[in-house]
């Protein structure tokens, strides 16, 4: 594996420096931080590139992200004609070399490779601290954001914080425990928040500040169920807000319009698409917006990640989330049709991402969508659970938090509606958890979220299997099904990275 991720990071310093022009093999000769940077500029060319390895089809494009959606309960498999991969991961029978697993492992750590290349460069420039750290502070947020993902998905993994410059270092390589992951990435995320600027030149949303950071640090704590510091984290957002230009988007619906992205105070970290444009590796290559369409509608679509009947019909038609989320009806043929007529998945599809993807192909790849990995909706609702854990109860800070989403949610388009209500009055602790869970589920529907919370509060046997399933999958196995696989090509090229995870 490593030396996979050495080979990428070859590839990509001489891309970064030297332009892709010419890939005739030539000499490379081992690299050293000492001989690819020059400037703080370079450094952060290199944090750049990090960046466009998210924002690729591997990545944030379609594979990882559409693996978390339907390891979820609110997205199925809708045009079974789909690689088998995506159904095997929705289903809960994935083996140790499925697809989308062996696409997304590797990409992941060429950002880490990145990252871990710009933090080693600006230290061996003996640049001035403010600008040394403030480099390097935003290089270890990509590292730890990578490893986020990585180790909530995986559980043990090679935790690598280091510039590798030998191939043959990395043959010993092997898995760092969980716990030992997190304590990394918490590390990470506090330089980065001591060290990051309150707000990026231009305020753009996709590079970190200090309120990203914190923002990140609730979200682990919270996953960690530290919860007395991740109401903390969250609580230091909340306070903040002004100061980071945090707020939430008075229409709901101007969250998912690519055409505003650059200009919305809700997201806290973004993936930023560019409209129309992409490159090698699938660089830049959003194809979300056709997975999630609908296949044969004039607007055009591939009818693979669809919502199950339950999760629709379930959901209050009053909430005017649904109709943000949602597409229950589609011009085919020039006449508006109900779902029903569909031609290949008679279900509503998924609206956030395909309604309204900007600059894009006809079918709307190649988007100029901005993703929100963490908006400041989030923060709130982890502030709400958080402080519901420490007090065995739920607060009025608490509630405030959750009425204030609701209360956005009553705002559609401009007309004031009367659903959601605010919360009610008299819940105990797990009443008031099993609402802010279920707040998160509608509020951040179809933002990759869903599996998180489903694998940290342990909720598969209920989601999957119990009698209100809205996906049922009597097959989850909780030994198993928590975790991914380790890809089988990785284990065969270096065994010193088994075990294999359980029941795999």
């Amino acid at each position: 594996m490593k030396t996979k991720i050495y080979k990428s990071l070859v590839l990509a310093m001489t891309c970064w420096f030297a332009g892709c022009t010419d890939l005739e093999e030539k000499p490379v000769g081992l690299l050293a931080p000492e001989s690819l940077f020059n400037s703080a500029s370079d450094v952060e060319t290199a944090i750049f590139g990090a960046y466009g390895w998210i924002a690729s089809e591997r990545l944030y494009g379609r594979q990882f992200v559409t693996a978390l959606m339907l390891r979820g309960d609110m997205v199925d498999i809708g045009d079974r004609g789909t690689p088998a991969e995506r159904q095997q991961v929705n289903d809960f029978n994935m083996d140790d070399n499925n697809g989308m697993v062996r696409s997304f492992w590797p990409y992941w750590y060429q950002v880490i490779s990145a990252a871990n290349a710009a933090i080693s460069g600006a230290e061996s420039l003996e640049l001035q601290e403010e600008v040394n750290n403030r480099l390097v502070a935003e290089a270890r947020f990509v590292r730890a954001f990578s490893y986020y993902h990585l180790v909530r998905v995986f559980g043990d993994i090679p935790y690598i914080d280091y510039f590798i410059n030998d191939p043959e270092a990395v043959k010993d390589i092997s898995k760092t425990s969980s716990s030992e992951v997190y304590q990394g990435i918490l590390a990470d995320l506090e330089f980065a928040k001591q060290w990051l600027p309150d707000n990026q030149p231009n305020n753009v949303r996709s590079r970190p500040t200090k309120g990203t950071a914190a923002s990140y640090l609730a979200s682990v704590h919270l996953t960690l169920a530290d919860y007395p510091k991740a109401y903390e984290e969250a609580k230091w957002v909340i306070d903040n807000k002004e100061r980071f230009g945090y707020a939430l988007e008075a229409d709901y619906q101007n969250l998912f319009r690519a055409e505003m992205a650059d200009n919305l105070n809700e997201p806290i970290f973004t993936l930023d698409f560019l409209g129309q444009q992409n490159g090698g590796g699938g660089a830049n290559d959003d194809i979300m917006p056709p997975m999630t369409g609908i296949r044969g509608a004039d607007q055009l679509g591939w009818s693979v990640c669809v919502p199950s009947m339950a999760v629709y019909n379930t959901w209050d038609d009053r909430d005017y989330r649904k109709e943000v989320g949602f597409q229950p009806e589609a011009l085919i043929n020039g006449v508006m049709e109900p779902y029903t007529e569909y031609a290949n998945t008679q279900r509503p599809h998924i609206a956030k991402y395909r309604m309204y993807p900007g600059n894009s192909n006809s079918d709307g790849r190649y988007s100029d969508h901005n993703y929100a990995a963490m908006r400041y909706a989030e923060v709130l609702l982890i502030a709400a659970e958080a402080a519901a854990e420490v007090n065995s109860g739920p607060t009025a800070e608490a509630v405030e938090y959750v009425n204030a989403i609701r209360e956005r949610a009553r705002n559609a388009g401009g007309t004031q509606n009367a659903f959601p209500e605010d919360v009610p009055a008299g819940l105990n602790k797990d009443s008031f958890i099993e609402l802010v869970l279920d707040e998160r589920r509608l509020e951040l529907s179809f933002e990759y979220k869903r599996w998180y919370d489903i694998k940290r509060r342990q909720l598969g046997e209920q989601v999957f299997t119990g009698p209100e399933s809205l996906e049922p999958h009597p097959n989850f196995d909780p030994a198993r099904d928590y975790l991914m696989p380790l890809p089988r090509i990785e284990l065969d090229v270096n065994p010193n990275l088994g075990p294999q995870n359980p029941g795999y």
